[in-house]
């Protein structure tokens, strides 16, 4: 068997052409979910193989599945994972967390506990999801799956308590694009850099809508977690997913066989029909770093060189396997941190942390200086080591360094080599240049860490009881006052900040809208109801929380209009029953701010004060459908 596989993959991987004919990877895995007709564009119904929260999200999980008196369509594809504060030390979050516990108990749910580790990683080490399966979660980064040729996305929690209770959810087919990854990278080059590469050169919404396919020889030398860096930066692109077809490597590295026919159906077809190509060319490329605020803006280090450090982050869903922290080691080996910066380590799971203490690597980070976290994401999220004060300067090996998302410093984004040999140094750097004796390393001060975590109190969860909603007729024509903001890429923590991710009442939710905005910051107090906001492109970039929309309607927000919306910003809205609609360029020019107009969404025709007007796309039927029932929890009930 693995002969027969062996000669099928080099047949299908040394060079792969495109014509009229052939399925993508993401046509397939669509097609083996959907009894419905699989096109770009088209609204299916998907089976679900594995759906996931965690504790980010997975209260209000929770909270809508015991308001509506849904029952959990099958326990043993449903999983809750603690990874956004992985010591149970925020008293927020541990409430929410004991939430999930006790629902989990009584529904026979298994919980991946504080410590254990990022759930998308647990994920592909646990083998939950295997190449061509569909995963759904509360992490945005979700469709870090797509290293393994898995479909994952991440969704806010209204989705997600459907994916529970039914077993499926809807998904617009995503449109497919072909990236290929184009020459051989310089020796101190790493995943990392050849994924900041990508990132500059496609921009924030350079994949916005698209699935990607990863094509070319780089690609396909790539270990396991290289793909998994490279994956879990499709949503700093706006892509849908990152899909990499798996290899024999890719298999061996999962524990996991395959005959060739299971094999052919994770693999798109030669002849696959792309709407889109793409090269990147990485021939040569050296370390690279994104600039503070935005991780599209990325440069090679020299152009940053000697900017002095504060603070180091290493782990994330994007560098936290043991592949990278072994990396970490041979920098930090024999060398200690510079006295005037702190490094941070945190190992994406407890097989990664139990394999740092088998080899030795938590004493080489130990005795450099280095802080070692529990097992989990690190950086992401409110209440977790990597926050910066203000002034504070921090190299991160993280995915997202928006402004203000880790605190008030400046954060800059690059490999786990770049931060650990800056560290030592002071300064940003490189490896090439610590290695080599290049740089000046300063003498250490030794310094001592002890980290307390809170107690978890505890919470009783009282079930509601729920009548059935009595269906009324909800209005498609909104009319009021236009908020016209013309930034592009508003990202959820500029929207409503991971700082308050654990308010679940939406009634509290509105009063800190956009308040993380640049000159919007009063948003909240000077809002009315029945406003309208219109905006540009892609609305809503970031993670899955549900509540950057829940903020709107608790203000009584009446509409969003955008040119485009993140990918899972638009489920949420729409699930929300959030009326949303998408306006071109030119017709958003056509309005001011402040003016008050009428849009209807069923026809997407947007009417002035003075009898003007300006044409914007309707809403789909499918949209329309869960909008008039109310969010999607009630479509059914309806």
């Amino acid at each position: 068997m693995i002969t027969s596989l062996f000669n099928f993959e080099k047949r299908n991987l040394t060079k792969r052409f495109f014509s009229q004919g052939g399925k993508t990877l993401i046509q397939k895995i669509f097609e083996s979910h959907t009894e419905d007709p699989v096109s770009a564009g088209a609204i299916v119904d998907v089976g679900i193989d594995v759906r996931v929260a965690r504790d980010f999200g997975g209260a209000n999980v929770v909270k809508h599945l015991e308001n509506k008196q849904l029952p959990v369509d099958n326990s043993t594809k449903t999983f809750f994972t603690f990874d956004c504060n992985p010591a149970g030390s925020s008293q927020k979050y541990a409430i929410n967390q004991q939430k999930c516990r006790m629902f989990a108990r009584k529904e026979g749910i298994k919980i991946f506990d504080i410590g254990v580790g990022i759930g998308t990683h647990l994920a592909i080490e646990e083998n939950l999801v295997k190449p061509g399966q569909i995963l759904v979660s509360t992490d945005s980064h979700a469709n870090i799956l797509g290293a393994i040729g898995a479909f994952g996305q991440g969704m806010g929690d209204l989705d997600i308590a459907a994916s529970w209770s039914r077993g499926k959810v809807w998904f617009k087919v995503p449109k497919s694009c072909k990236v290929e990854i184009k020459g051989t990278p310089g020796k101190y080059a790493t995943p990392k850099d050849v994924t900041l590469k990508m990132v500059g050169t496609l921009g924030a919404n350079g994949l916005l809508g698209y699935a990607a396919e990863m094509y070319g020889k780089y690609v396909a030398e790539l270990p396991l977690a290289g793909r998994i860096t490279m994956a879990s930066m499709a949503t700093e692109m706006a892509g849908i997913i990152m899909l990499f077809s798996p290899t024999l490597r890719v298999l061996k590295e999962m524990g996991i066989e395959m005959t060739a026919e299971q094999f052919e159906n994770t693999q798109p077809d030669r002849n696959a029909k792309y709407d889109k190509q793409f090269v990147v060319d990485v021939n040569n490329l050296g370390p690279m770093v994104a600039l503070p605020g935005h991780p599209d803006n990325v440069v090679p280090v020299s152009k940053v060189e000697g900017t002095r450090l504060d603070s180091g982050i290493i782990g994330s869903c994007t560098n936290g396997t043991i592949s990278d922290l072994v990396s970490v080691a041979k920098v930090l080996r024999g060398r200690k941190i510079h006295p005037d910066v702190v490094l941070k380590i945190v190992p994406a799971s407890k097989k990664v942390y139990d394999s740092c203490l088998q080899m030795g690597l938590i004493d080489v980070f130990a005795e450099a200086g280095a802080l070692v976290g529990s097992p989990g994401c690190a950086g992401c999220a409110e209440g977790q080591i990597g926050m910066t004060g203000q002034f504070e300067v921090e190299l991160s090996s993280g995915n997202r360094n928006f402004t203000g998302k880790q605190g008030k410093g400046k954060v800059f984004l690059a490999s786990p080599e770049t931060v650990a040999s800056s560290s030592v140094v002071g300064k940003i750097t490189t490896w090439e240049k610590l290695e080599n004796g290049m740089v000046k390393v300063a003498p250490r001060v030794s310094k001592s860490f002890v980290v307390n975590s809170d107690s978890i109190p505890q919470k009783k969860v009282v079930q509601k009881k729920t009548s059935k909603k009595k269906m009324e007729s909800k209005p498609t024509v909104f009319t009021g006052r236009v908020w016209k903001i013309d930034v592009d890429n508003i990202d959820t923590d500029m929207i409503f900040h991971n700082r308050y991710l654990t308010i679940t009442d939406r009634k509290l939710m509105g009063q800190y809208t956009f308040d993380n905005l640049e000159g919007y910051k009063d948003f909240a107090k000077n809002a009315k109801p029945n406003d309208i906001v219109i905006t540009s492109k892609n609305f809503g970039a970031g993670s899955s929380r549900q509540q950057a929309v829940d903020c709107f309607l608790s203000l009584g927000i009446n509409l969003i209009v955008a040119e485009s919306f993140g990918a899972i910003y638009e489920r949420n809205a729409i699930n929300a029953g959030m009326p949303i609609i998408q306006l071109k360029r030119d017709g958003f020019n056509k309005i001011k701010n402040g003016e008050k107009v009428s849009i209807d969404i069923k026809t997407g025709l947007i009417t002035k004060e003075n009898g003007q007007t300006v044409k914007a796309s309707p809403a789909s039927p499918t949209q329309l459908k869960i909008y008039s029932s109310g969010g999607l929890l009630d479509v059914e009930e309806n």
